[in-house]
């Protein structure tokens, strides 16, 4: 199976990016690293406590992101679909069974993170680059909208999403062996698309 990863910081364009190529390419699946944050009362005590907690490692489920990872992988087949709700900090799962799964996209701000850990395994990666003022405002825009902030706060925590992703996830940090790709503002995604799939 191939294995496309796509990071960049919050609001970079990771989920646009992914729909574009699932909608070019029509046998491939998602997984994006925001469905998978820890759930309940730790959750909601640490995110309360924790600057940037979202943004961390800490706040992030590995163990159930390695499970359908592996499972998709695997199999070629997915059974769920999950989403986080980032108000009342629970997973939702949905029944969504999908069969002859070619290629895999994870993207997200722990992509590269987890990319790390398959060593033995060959992938693609995808690094977006956007101005931070473009980011901030797509950012600000989703979690008033989605995540239940008002506009100061969504201001707030972007600035320290960003400084978190470029002081550990450093763009330039992937292995020489990786194919990696620099997708800026004016990159022809079909000259992507053919490198990746042909």
């Amino acid at each position: 199976m191939k294995l496309i990863f796509i990071s960049g910081p919050s609001g970079s364009g990771k989920t646009t990016l992914s729909n574009q190529i699932i909608q070019k390419n029509k046998n491939g699946i998602i997984l994006s690293t925001d469905n998978y944050y820890k759930t309940g009362l730790i959750s909601k005590l640490l995110s309360k406590f924790i600057d940037g907690f979202f943004d961390r490692s800490i706040s992030f489920n590995n163990k159930l992101f390695k499970k359908d990872f592996d499972y998709i992988y695997k199999n070629g087949i997915a059974i769920y679909d999950r989403y986080y709700n980032f108000e009342k900090k629970t997973i939702h799962n949905i029944l969504n069974e999908r069969i002859n799964i070619s290629f895999l996209i994870v993207e997200g701000i722990f992509a590269k993170e987890f990319s790390k850990t398959l060593n033995k395994t060959d992938y693609y990666f995808l690094e977006i680059k956007t101005k931070k003022n473009e980011c901030m405002k797509r950012v600000v825009q989703r979690d008033v909208k989605e995540r239940g902030k008002d506009k100061k706060q969504a201001e707030n925590d972007f600035l320290k999403s960003w400084d978190i992703y470029y002081e550990k996830f450093n763009p330039n940090t992937i292995k020489n062996n990786r194919t990696k790709f620099l997708i800026e503002k004016n990159t022809a995604l079909d000259h992507i698309l053919k490198k990746l799939f042909n």
